[in-house]
């Protein structure tokens, strides 16, 4: 019975983190702002762990390895731990699996927070220029553009969030029994 709570605890700290991560890699691919005070605060929280994994992964173009690596490994801890607190066992392949699945479920979490926040903000304070409103813009502009390459707008009215949401809705599912 205790034990439930304490897991609870673990995967709520391990996963916090791993949002943490998978934010400072998705601010780097979206190219967000560095000198905002909220990337400012992911850098700060993630800088510990990642600079020592830059000296040994050099960053692809864009993409920031080290931040990929330190995301999975987040996410191979927090698997091995829900793991152990479950009394469970798993195969080498299944703690593979279980982290890239799961991190790429979190991403897509982390994808579909940010479309809702950017919708809402889109409805009630469209030029808003607080700093979360700005990187939520700088995050999704890149999903934005992309969808809205296929589907025009209709009369002004922008219906690429209501696919992005399909889209990502329907990768969670397919991904939520590897999700930890």
């Amino acid at each position: 019975m205790l034990s439930d709570p304490f897991y609870t605890l673990v995967k709520v700290i391990c996963n916090l983190y791993l949002f943490i991560v998978l934010l400072r890699l998705v601010l780097q691919l979206s190219r967000a702002d560095f000198y905002n005070p909220i990337s400012q605060g992911v850098v700060k929280a993630t800088s510990p762990l990642i600079l020592p994994l830059r000296k040994v992964i050099p960053a692809i173009g864009r993409l920031d390895t080290a931040s990929l690596v330190l995301a999975l490994g987040v996410q191979l801890v927090t698997v091995g731990l829900v793991v152990l607190l479950k009394g469970a066992s798993l195969p080498p392949a299944g703690y593979a699996i279980y982290t890239i699945a799961g991190t790429l479920y979190h991403l897509l979490d982390l994808y579909f927070w940010a479309m809702l926040i950017s919708v809402i903000l889109s409805w009630v304070a469209p030029d808003a220029n607080h700093p979360g409103a700005m990187l939520v813009r700088q995050v999704t502009a890149p999903l934005y553009q992309t969808c809205q390459r296929f589907i025009p707008s209709f009369g002004g009215l922008d219906i690429s969030p209501i696919f992005i949401f399909l889209a990502i809705s329907f990768l969670k599912q397919a991904l939520m029994p590897y999700s930890i």
